[in-house]
């Protein structure tokens, strides 16, 4: 009897996270600021205790779906009301502008040099000197803008205008036809099956992955 409900409790907790989750947003995993992280912990671990919690499931619970609202609340906040952003996100801070680095501002964002350095080589620069300005972002990430003689040439700069990027849309993967995908760009599996058939296939099973541009060109990759 026990273990059926410690089987219950957990499905419950798995609901609950699965939910919450769904209706806090992607930014947990996508777009973690320090408040995010901090409810992304406590409600997990509130779920885990969930899970096992026999004679009061009710009360963690409660407290996950408390954590939810507050973290919504907040994030309502920040986008209704712009001035609180700084204290419910915070603020990005310079770390480097102009060749010097602040020294007040590393302090500030809780970094020591080895760090700061670290984060300019994951951003793809080994050589302080081709940064201009390097911002340590409320979310924890370095944004670094490098030098204008430094930064790789685009097609403006010598002055080419390049065709526009193609848009391509699946229309088989693993072997299925996505029917969707056909219909949204105005095409049918009749079209499909001809196309197949001129490039040798007899079937959409033969294709791990089947893609169309705009142009109704197939591109098709074997399983």
């Amino acid at each position: 009897m026990e273990i059926l409900q410690v089987v219950l409790t957990s499905l419950l907790s798995a609901a609950a996270l699965f939910i919450i989750a769904k209706i806090i947003g992607h930014k947990q995993v996508a777009q973690l600021d320090f408040f995010d992280y901090i409810t992304g912990i406590t409600i997990g671990s509130i779920g885990a205790e969930l899970a096992t919690e026999l004679e009061e499931p009710l009360k963690p619970l409660v407290a996950m779906v408390v954590y939810g609202v507050v973290t919504l609340g907040l994030a309502f906040a920040a986008s209704k009301f712009p001035k609180s952003r700084k204290y419910i996100n915070g603020t990005p801070t310079i770390l480097m502008s102009s060749g010097r680095i602040y020294r007040k501002n590393l302090k500030k964002a809780k970094l020591d040099l080895s760090e700061f350095m670290l984060m300019c080589r994951q951003a793809g620069f080994f050589n302080l000197d081709d940064i201009a300005v390097a911002v340590f972002e409320y979310n924890g990430k370095l944004s670094v803008l490098p030098k204008a003689t430094r930064r790789p040439a685009t097609p403006e700069d010598m002055n080419l205008i390049p065709k526009p990027e193609v848009i391509f849309t699946e229309v088989i993967m693993d072997g299925r036809i996505l029917g969707e995908n056909l219909y949204r760009i105005g095409l049918d599996e009749k079209w499909l099956q001809n196309e197949l058939a001129s490039l040798g296939k007899h079937s959409a099973k033969e294709v791990l992955l089947g893609i169309c541009d705009d142009q109704k060109r197939l591109q098709l990759y074997d399983n």
